[in-house]
This record gives C-alpha cells, sequence and structure tokens, in this order.
C-alpha cells in the first residue's frame, strides 16, 4: 500500500520549493492579500513575453488598415464577428473554466444586451440632441451591460441547486425562452421579426465616427486607398472592448472571489465545508459573465445598425461553448485561440470561394462556402478525441499564503503554502 502520508508530505513540500518569498504586491493589496499567485516558481512576465504581446498589438493596430486599403472588406467584417464572439467567449469561461458550471444559453445575454442598446439607444439620442449625439454608445454599452448581468441574476435564482446535465437543460431552455420572446414582440418593444430600429427610427452615429470618416484618408498608388469605414471602425472599438475584458477578466480569476470560483468548480461540497458561500460564487459568475455578453451585444447591434431574433439561435451557443472548450476551459489564451479559429478559419473558407471561385458557378462556391461547417464538426470531434482539456490548457496556480503568526516566544513567522485552482480532469487542462 502507498503511504498517502508521506506522499502528502512530500507534497506539500514540492509546493513550498515552488512558493516565491516576499511581501504581497499592490494588487494583491486590492483583491485580497491571502494568497499570491506562482507559476512554477518563475515570473509570470518575462522580455520575450512582453515583446511578442508589442508585435501582436502592432499586427492588431495595421491589419485594419491594410485590409481596408486592399479592399477586403468582408475580411474585415469578418474579424469583428470574431471579437464579439471572443468576448461572449470570455464571459462563458468565467461560468464554465472558472466556476465549472455548463451553460448552454449564452445567446440570451447577446440578444438582450442587442436589444436593450437598440431600445435605450434611440429615445436617448433624441433627449441629447445632435451635438451630444457621441455619448449615447457608452452610455447605453455600459446600461445594456447592466441590463444583461441583472437577467443573469435572474437566471442564477432558481438554478442554485443545479449541476451538470441539470443546469445545461434549464440554461438551454432560457436561451431559447429569450428567442422566442423577442419574436412575440413582447409589450411592443421588440418588433417581432422584422427587428430593430422600427419604421422611422435611426440609429445614432458612435462618437467620433463621422469625424474619422471625413478626415482620415489617404491613397498609396492606384490599389491602396484607406478611408475609416464602418468595419474600420467597429474594428478598433471590438479589440479596445477585447483588451479591457482580457484585463478584467484575469483579475477576477486572481481575487478571492476567482478562488472560490476555483474551490466551487474541484469540489462544491468541499468547498462549502471549507466556508466557500457557494451561492454567493454562482450568483456573482451568472452575473458577470452576462455582463460581458451584454456588452458585446451592445457593439453588435450598433456595429449592424439594426436587428432581429434569427442570429441568436441555439447553434450560435454551440459555437460559444466550442470556443471555450476546444480553446481550453479557464484558459484565456485558449479562448483567444480557439475564437480566431472556430470562428476565423471558417470564414477565410468563405471568403475563398466568394473572391476566388466565381468562374466555378454558384453551385461550387456555395459548396465550397458551406464546408466552413463541416470543418466545425471535424475539428470537435478531433479535439474531444486527442485533446480533451484543449489547445492552450488552464495552468495549476500555486499560492503562497502571507500573514504573521504569533508564537509562544512572540516572534513571527510565515504561513504555509498552498494551492488552488488545478484544472478539472478531462475539461479544463492539467
Amino acid at each position: 500500500m502507498t503511504n498517502t502520508k508521506n506522499t502528502s508530505k512530500n507534497t506539500t513540500a514540492a509546493y513550498e520549493d515552488q512558493a516565491v518569498k516576499g511581501k504581497p504586491s499592490a494588487a494583491e493589496a486590492v483583491f485580497g492579500n491571502i494568497a499570491k499567485p506562482m507559476f512554477s516558481g518563475k515570473k509570470a512576465t518575462t522580455p520575450l513575453k512582453i515583446a511578442l504581446t508589442a508585435l501582436l498589438l502592432v499586427v492588431l493596430f495595421v491589419l485594419p488598415i491594410y485590409l481596408q486599403g486592399m479592399g477586403e472588406a468582408l475580411l474585415l467584417a469578418s474579424l469583428v464577428g470574431i471579437g464579439l464572439y471572443v468576448i461572449l467567449a470570455l464571459g462563458l469561461n468565467i461560468v464554465i473554466g472558472y466556476a465549472g458550471m455548463l451553460d448552454f444559453g449564452r445567446m440570451a445575454f447577446y440578444a438582450v444586451g442587442t436589444y436593450a442598446a437598440i431600445i435605450l439607444a434611440i429615445p436617448l439620442a433624441n433627449l441629447l440632441g445632435p451635438s451630444l449625439e457621441g455619448l449615447v454608445f457608452p452610455v447605453v454599452m455600459v446600461g445594456a451591460g447592466l441590463v444583461a448581468a441583472f437577467v443573469g441574476w435572474l437566471l442564477s435564482l432558481p438554478v442554485m441547486r443545479l449541476r451538470g446535465d441539470y443546469l445545461a437543460i434549464v440554461t438551454l431552455g432560457f436561451g431559447e425562452i429569450v428567442r422566442i420572446t423577442l419574436q412575440n414582440n413582447p409589450f411592443d418593444l421588440t418588433n417581432g421579426l422584422l427587428g430593430l430600429p422600427k419604421s422611422g427610427d435611426f440609429m445614432p452615429s458612435p462618437p467620433f465616427f463621422e469625424y474619422l470618416r471625413d478626415t482620415v484618408q489617404w491613397a498609396i498608388g492606384n490599389e491602396f486607398f484607406f478611408t475609416v469605414t464602418r468595419n474600420v471602425y467597429w474594428y478598433y472599438m471590438v479589440l479596445i472592448m477585447l483588451i479591457i475584458a482580457i484585463i478584467v477578466v484575469r483579475n477576477q480569476d486572481n481575487s478571492r472571489l476567482g478562488r472560490s470560483w476555483a474551490a466551487m468548480r474541484e469540489d462544491e461540497v468541499a468547498a462549502s465545508a471549507m466556508g466557500v458561500n457557494i451561492t454567493k460564487a454562482k450568483t456573482w459568475a451568472f452575473v458577470l459573465g452576462a455582463f460581458w455578453g451584454g456588452i458585446a451585444g451592445a457593439c453588435f447591434g450598433f456595429f449592424l445598425g439594426g436587428i432581429s431574433p434569427e442570429p441568436f439561435s441555439f447553434l450560435n451557443s454551440v459555437i460559444v461553448l466550442a470556443i471555450v472548450v476546444i480553446g481550453g476551459m479557464g484558459s484565456i489564451p485558449g479562448v483567444l485561440v480557439g475564437g480566431v479559429l472556430i470562428m476565423g478559419f471558417p470564414e477565410l473558407i468563405r471568403w475563398f470561394a466568394m473572391n476566388h471561385l466565381g468562374q466555378a458557378g454558384g453551385d461550387i462556391q456555395s459548396m465550397v462556402a458551406n464546408f466552413r461547417n463541416l470543418f466545425l464538426g471535424l475539428l470537435m470531434v478531433i479535439m474531444m478525441a486527442v485533446r480533451t482539456e484543449g489547445l492552450i490548457p488552464m495552468k495549476p496556480k500555486f499560492y503562497k499564503l502571507f500573514g504573521k503568526a504569533k508564537s509562544g516566544k512572540g516572534d513571527n513567522s510565515d504561513a504555509s503554502a498552498a494551492t488552488t485552482g488545478a484544472a478539472p480532469k478531462g475539461g479544463a487542462g492539467s
């Protein structure tokens, strides 16, 4: 038989060796000085990582300029859609990757945010007038996020005691309830299948769009002409929101609440026995995940300039779920890679069919464009068979407990090391 006592001591000693000694940083003081995350005893930020991040940001900044200048409007619009779905997946990652709750109703919060933004935008624009029209979008974006968060709180009330398949079925039903409700035009708010805005209403312009469109223009030769189109503007707007979402979600994961989610994900009963408020942790997971769905929905509604219930189908909820699972549950880099792969590669196939198979005939062009759905299904099957933890699995976190304990002789000693945030088997990484 294995000596479990010695094994436990050896494991604890190994974690203590990996612990980083020192005082808590300013960020730890904000999120709680109970623990400090460590990644295998190495610094989380290295010069190489900083250089790669800077290079990536430069590429992301220059890419829309090149695509718009070369007339690739379809690819540029696809990039906006990819960014919106990645924001959605980051919100879902809170619920599934951090808190360990299966959610099939992500499109419901996306729809609530989209409709809330459009419903609030038109009367607010009439109230502020043309001179303050640019303030409408920031206000309604935050408002749409709060409305979606409120709906997430309402959803959390009846599902507190549900887990696994039962929770998935309830969230699936909730998503369909929202979509069907929007189709039936409750209280004459959603205009049914015709969508919003209603006839005679006009969406206000987002901040600085008209100024940038009229002033930022340049040409290089006869083939390259750049101007700030609607696609260019919303590409940068979605990119800014995506960066903010990454920073906020990452800090939430490293906070006291994030450690509660990790404990609840590993073993809800044990977490409750150790003092974790399960009700509070689940509620915050639903609320924060729904908030980012509402933010993405507001951007989506303004980007299209109008909306109808069709984009909020159950299939799109599955696609968002696939981004999180294939990328790596609980891993922000995994969500980014999964979003680009699942949403980007199929759109690239469609772009190739529409731009380079025009002489092959409409049937061949349509068949190749529809291959993107075949690619998505095939990728899911391969990933679940070969790499169940995802492309970039979530790494377990090591924590050093800080604090001073008075001994009998009056001297102080540091608390022991501990670990939390290990990835669940076969799902969120290893």
